[in-house]
């Protein structure tokens, strides 16, 4: 789940572009073209599992999620 937020953040951030690919790829499932809807995006249910475990209650991200993600991105980079 990407929020608006989070997509400014990435597009103001051009440097990390490669970075954010990478990562979004790593969420996407293995031969994504074999399941329905037949396009790349991670899982539902996952998703909704790593959004309660990294923000609890519901899952729903903060308004400063967008800083978070780039600074996650920052650390992925250098990791």
């Amino acid at each position: 789940m990407i929020t608006s937020s989070m997509a400014k953040a990435v597009a103001r951030e051009p440097k990390l572009w490669p970075t954010a690919f990478r990562a979004y790829r790593s969420f996407v499932p293995t031969r994504w073209w074999t399941r329905r809807p037949f396009l790349p995006i991670p899982d539902r249910d996952w998703m909704q599992f790593r959004l309660v475990t990294a923000y609890g209650g519901d899952g729903s991200p903060p308004a400063s999620s967008g800083e978070e993600l780039i600074t996650w991105l920052r650390w992925l980079e250098k990791n």
